[in-house]
């Protein structure tokens, strides 16, 4: 006898009816690149995720020039780095120390000596440590006034004037000491250690321990144009 009833899908067959799954493998609605998931969409750099919009923030200025109390700028100069290396557990741990020579170029000049894991930060501290240890020197024009002899530790320096044009005959801590301060015209000799910490701080004692003219004549009672009996 005939009967009316449908034929049940076998398989994986689906009804004619049924809508296409937006998620299914392969199918022209499920997860085509020009369908659901388009990449010229959301996930487009030109669109949402544009780095030439707004993804940069305001361009940083530098940091403005260190200057002394009276408002004049510092001039800094690595003397020497030193790279020290500790054997620990995990393998070796590497630190750094750093001495710097800041100075005005207007007769004040300072050292400084810092240590950090990291050079720049090192170099920071040592820059701070000599722009607030400034001394003044007493100077004659371009030179110095006097010849002078120093001794520091190992460090010993002898310094003398030159003629304007001469320019600074030195090298290491001296000449960096020396163009910090405003020197141009010396002459220089290192004798002793070439420690550069020991050398640097025998010149600024050297340094210190000029004299002007007028302030010999101040030590002994006498004026400048008295005459000597």
């Amino acid at each position: 006898m005939a009967t009316n009833e449908t034929p049940k899908p076998t398989g994986d067959a689906k009804p004619a009816g049924a809508a296409a799954p937006a998620g299914g493998d392969n199918s022209p609605g499920g997860d085509s690149r020009g369908g659901g998931f388009n990449r010229g969409g959301g996930s487009n750099r030109g669109g949402g995720f544009n780095r030439g919009g707004g993804g940069r923030g305001p361009r940083r200025e530098p940091p403005p020039a260190p200057t002394d109390k009276d408002g004049n700028e510092l001039t800094e100069k690595v003397v020497f780095i030193n790279r020290c290396s500790k054997v620990v557990k995990g393998g070796r741990r590497f630190s750094f120390s750093a001495l710097v020579v800041s100075g005005n170029s207007k007769g004040s000049v300072g050292v400084g000596f810092g240590k950090a894991n990291e050079v720049a930060e090192c170099i920071k501290k040592a820059s701070g440590i000599a722009s607030r240890s400034l001394k003044k020197v007493n100077l004659s024009g371009t030179t110095i006034p006097h010849e002078i002899y120093a001794e520091f530790g190992g460090g010993k320096v002898l310094l003398k004037p030159a003629s304007p044009g001469t320019g600074v005959i030195a090298g290491g801590g001296v000449r960096a000491v020396c163009e910090a301060v405003g020197i141009s015209d010396v002459l220089a000799k290192s004798l002793g250690s070439n420690n550069h910490a020991n050398v640097v701080k025998a010149t600024l004692k050297a340094l210190s321990e000029l004299r002007t003219r007028d302030q010999v004549f101040a030590l002994r009672g006498r004026t400048k144009n008295e005459k000597a009996i």
